[in-house]
């Protein structure tokens, strides 16, 4: 085994933990492109309840995220995640009982509170090397987005056959199933990672909100669901309307995704290479503004709406991959994890709002309103965005230290960030631990591990 490759506790972790998520996010997503078409079959039903239904798990997430994966710290990671999961599943059943979309609502916000993601995150953390742990949690970023597709596959299919409540039987199956995989199958962790490379600290958000950059950041990946869970108030129903049945909407969904990564795909190497990052992220927002403006014009077209919401995947799938990338190039070097926790909670606090939106504007007006409300969030975004910044290229690192005074920190931070190839150094007494974000191309480990004395 070289240190190049994960070993078998590190691959058995990434993948199990990978299915929690993808188990999770799978039923959540499928509700997405059907909730509209048959929740009219239930009590209490308007626009604006369809956009609350689809939010409401949006806003418990947002508001529980933090405090569920400090908990983790005091409790232990599984019986955080068993607890969620749990919820998750009580949640789905209350929702496929319910004869209201009022108590669908209920179910969804309770599915929220099983706020589990920051602790997943911190306990694949747990089970991997620091120089491994991109490589897991890319596992598990791609079966989150292989969950969305094979969602949009499966969704119509499955509301066709048992309607909304079979979506949520199967949500609930599906959280069973994550508890057996995170009880049985998931290693135990034996060690704690860095506090700072997963979870959120409650002292550190004050300043990662002022951060201009990060601020940025966060309210771009707010409004990005936004205008997400904003069009698919709209989006099926539209389609129906424009004469293709619930049970087919997946043969424009499937293709849609499909071509939308293969184009994205190169646009990110080539912006990469280029370095041409900023150019190809304000080039994204604008092509997703663009793309919403056309679903407003060609609303009454199968094709045109298809093809626009190709370019809204393809600037989607870049700017989803890209802003975490951002966010941790940004991020201080012993805070990567608080500032993607305030990252999340956006996140999920966007596809609350995007429920809001997309359900008062459909309720009020009509289907191209709702898109054009969504092209102008877009808007609003890209004139936030135009003045960004891109960070030079970095990779995180901590190393083990033993220090009794915060002089001592002083000292060692001042020799760390003087070595070629550091960037920013950052020493916690408390953690026995130093962060280090470092340029790869010039940085020598052994020479950090010499002058912070462990050789």
């Amino acid at each position: 085994m070289t240190a190049s490759s994960l070993n078998s506790r590190e691959k058995r972790a990434a993948v199990s933990l990978a299915s929690v998520f993808a188990f999770r996010m799978l039923g959540l997503f499928m509700l997405m492109p059907v909730l509209a078409i048959y929740g009219q079959d239930l009590a209490g039903f308007s626009p604006l309840w369809i956009g609350i239904a689809i939010g409401a798990y949006g806003l418990t997430q947002a508001l529980l995220q933090i405090p569920m994966g400090w908990l983790s710290d005091k409790i232990g990671r599984k019986k955080v995640i068993v607890g969620g999961l749990c919820l998750f599943a009580v949640g789905s059943v209350i929702a496929a009982t319910a004869d209201s979309l009022q108590m669908v609502t209920v179910g969804r916000a309770l599915q929220g509170m099983g706020a589990i993601a920051s602790s997943l995150l911190a306990f694949a953390s747990d089970l991997s090397r620091d120089e491994q742990r991109p490589k897991v949690m890319a596992v598990i970023g791609m079966s989150i987005g292989m969950s969305f597709a094979v969602a949009m596959l499966l969704g119509p299919m499955v509301a066709a056959a048992w309607g909304i409540a079979g979506i949520f039987w199967l949500t609930a199956a599906l959280a069973i199933l994550g508890i057996f995989i995170v009880l049985f199958l998931v290693p135990k962790a034996v060690n704690k990672a860095p506090k700072g490379d997963t979870l959120a600290s409650f002292t550190d958000i004050k300043k990662l909100i002022k951060h201009p950059q990060l601020a940025r950041l966060d309210v771009g990946i707010m409004l990005l669901h936004l205008t997400l869970t904003t069009i698919f108030v709209a989006l099926p129903g539209q389609l129906i309307a424009n004469g293709l049945v619930a049970s087919a909407h997946w043969q424009i969904y499937i293709p849609v995704l499909i071509f939308g990564f293969l184009l994205m795909a190169p646009m990110m190497i080539i912006a990469i290479r280029k370095e041409k990052e900023k150019q190809a992220f304000i080039a994204s927002v604008a092509l997703l503004t663009m793309s919403m403006t056309a679903m407003a014009l060609w609303v009454d077209s199968i094709i045109g709406m298809a093809l626009c919401m190709l370019a809204y995947f393809v600037a989607f799938n870049f700017l989803e991959a890209t802003m975490p990338a951002l966010v941790s190039r940004f991020s201080p070097a012993n805070q990567k994890g608080s500032a993607m926790g305030v990252f999340s909670s956006g996140q999920f606090f966007g596809a609350f709002l995007g429920g809001i939106l997309g359900g008062y504007v459909a309720q009020s007006t009509t289907p191209q309103a709702v898109f054009a409300a969504a092209a102008v969030v877009g808007l609003i975004w890209l004139i936030l965005a135009w003045n960004m910044q891109v960070p030079p290229r970095s990779k995180m690192i901590s190393l083990m230290t033993e220090l009794s005074n915060e002089q001592q920190a002083q000292t060692l931070a001042s020799r760390l960030v003087a070595l070629p190839g550091v960037i920013e150094a950052t020493v916690v007494c408390d953690e026995n631990r130093s962060y280090l974000k470092i340029d790869d191309k010039e940085f020598d480990l052994d020479q950090a591990r010499k002058a912070a004395g462990l050789i």
